[in-house]
């Protein structure tokens, strides 16, 4: 069997590696890179972060990063997992594990010696590569090159046994299907996956709504998603997705790549809702999004047929990005340009009349400077947020009428 190797990479020419990497060779061997460092290297994408195996024991691992003036910190011991910052890097270094039990959410594990016995306790053939650090020698014990090479996304294993140790493996799936995988899926994957989807219920919403955004934040998780509506995996967590969900998706990423737009989670999340407020509010609550993301969400339901006449108005009250997502799920084909042609380039003013402006014109302070303050305001939105003389004409007329009001009042 040829021998594979991974290929140059600045990150492996760090400094922090190069000193975990000494500090943990042991006169036999040393730590191997494992995981999506190896996986990403051999794609050709960038690698955010390195995590290391080691035969070593957590113990003997923070004695010997400590002894090169090392920062250990025991992040996940009783797991056997160390973080080591060296030269501003962090890195997390896992001793070689098996798993003695499972619940489905959390495994006990006992320490081993052996590579291929941690290999089989990961998830995916092409996420049990390991790599020396040094030469770059890779070490498969599944098939995972032969599988990344061909696009083919595979549980090491038994499926249905890969899932009953964690059930957010049916999740992650999907995630690495639509990032990594091809257009040929794995049908004892696909069963085993269907036929655990309810053990998704036992998970905690946070974990669920985790792997849900990180999958519609992919580039193109249209194929994943409707694997997931064909095998029932929504039903658990998410039974208010939409009947025509996968087709609103798709319309929605095909108007993303035609206006070369960066997508947005939070639109690809309403795509696959039905767009009823008390509905997404319920779907928030329950997958625990954050109060960011629930009053996001709800602003953007506020529109109804977004034009071009007043998409800078949504924009002036939430933001850019709402005003945008607003036009991207809403508006007609006919408007969608140049609804967002109005807002390239374009920062919602701050409204330049106070209520100082309105008692120097003759206004008694209190409630009729406030609302006439809201008058201006309503006018200046709808003329499209005009300059200082049209504004000043604005506050005059508006002024005035008040002053009118109040004198036959």
């Amino acid at each position: 069997m040829s021998i594979a190797y991974l290929p140059n990479a600045p990150w492996r020419d760090s400094e922090g590696l190069k000193a975990i990497t000494a500090a943990l060779f042991d006169g036999d061997e040393g730590p191997r890179i494992v995981g999506g460092a190896v996986r990403d290297s051999l794609l050709g994408l960038h690698v955010n972060d390195i995590d290391l195996a080691t035969t070593l024991l957590p113990d003997a691992v923070i004695d010997r990063l400590e002894a090169a003036r090392i920062k250990a910190i025991p992040t996940g011991i009783d797991h056997g997992t160390i973080t080591a910052v060296a030269h501003d890097q962090t890195f997390e270094i896992t001793t070689l594990r098996r798993d003695v039990s499972t619940d489905g959410r959390r495994a006990t594990v006992a320490f081993s010696q052996d590579w291929k016995e941690d290999a089989a306790r990961r998830d995916f053939t092409i996420n049990a590569l390991y790599a020396n650090p040094v030469s770059g020698e890779i070490f498969d014990y599944f098939g995972g090159l032969h599988d990344l090479k061909n696009q083919f996304l595979r549980f090491i294993g038994d499926p249905a046994q890969r899932i009953a140790e964690d059930h957010l493996r049916i999740l992650r799936y999907f995630r690495f299907l639509a990032r990594f995988g091809g257009d040929e899926t794995d049908e004892a994957a696909l069963i085993a996956c269907r036929d655990s989807a309810k053990s998704l219920m036992a998970l905690s919403r946070e974990r669920i709504a985790s792997e849900l955004l990180k999958i519609l934040a992919l580039p193109a998780p249209l194929f994943a998603v409707t694997l997931m509506i064909d095998n029932g995996i929504f039903a658990s967590f998410l039974p208010e997705i939409s009947d025509d969900a996968r087709l609103s998706l798709n319309r929605l990423i095909e108007r993303e790549q035609a206006n070369s737009l960066e997508l947005s989670v939070s639109a690809r999340l309403l795509s696959i809702l039905s767009h009823n407020a008390v509905t997404v509010d319920k779907v928030a609550m329950r997958l625990k999004l954050s109060n960011r993301m629930r009053v996001d969400l709800a602003n953007r339901l506020i529109a109804h047929d977004p034009t071009p006449r007043n998409i800078r108005a949504a924009a002036y009250r939430h933001d850019i990005g709402c005003a945008r997502d607003q036009a991207m799920l809403f508006a007609s084909d006919t408007n969608l340009p140049e609804c967002l042609a109005k807002l390239a380039n374009w920062a919602p003013p701050a409204f330049p009349v106070k209520g100082g402006n309105l008692i120097a014109r003759g206004l008694t302070a209190g409630p009729v400077v406030a609302k006439t303050l809201k008058a201006i305001e309503a006018a200046w939105i709808e003329e499209d947020f005009p300059g200082a003389s049209r504004t000043e004409i604005l506050t005059d007329q508006l002024v005035a009428g008040a002053l009118l009001a109040t004198k036959n009042s």
